[in-house]
C-alpha cells in the first residue's frame, strides 16, 4: 500500500523521536477521540510535546490550531511540521532534554 506524504513525514518524524529514546503515540481522532488532536504526542524528560505533520504546503486546520493553542496555553510545546523543517524536531527535543541531547 502506498503511503501518503503526510505518512512519509510522520514515518521521519516517528525515526527522530526512536533516535532519542522519546516516548510517543498517536491519538486516536476517530469515535470517542478528539478533532483536531495533534498528529503525535510526546512525552520528552517529563515535558508535553505534541507534533501536527503535514505534507508540502499544506497548514493546519482551524480546529488543529484551536489544540495546538490550547496545549500552548496549558504550557506544552507545539510544532508543526512538514518535509522541509523536519530538522525542527531534532532541534525542539535537543532544546527541551537541555543538556546536549541525552535523555
Amino acid at each position: 500500500m502506498a503511503r501518503t506524504p503526510e505518512g512519509a513525514v510522520k514515518d521521519k518524524v516517528v525515526a527522530v523521536l526512536k533516535r532519542y529514546g522519546v516516548y510517543y503515540f498517536f491519538p486516536a481522532s476517530y469515535g470517542m477521540g478528539r478533532s483536531g488532536v495533534p498528529d503525535i504526542i510526546c512525552c520528552v524528560s517529563g515535558r508535553f510535546l505534541a507534533i501536527e505533520c503535514k505534507a508540502g504546503k499544506r497548514k493546519p486546520t482551524a480546529l488543529q490550531m484551536h489544540e495546538i493553542d490550547s496545549i500552548l496555553s496549558a504550557g506544552g510545546s507545539a510544532i508543526i511540521i512538514n518535509e522541509v523543517t523536519l530538522p525542527e524536531v531534532e532541534l525542539k527535543l535537543r532544546a527541551m532534554l537541555g543538556d546536549g541531547g541525552h535523555l
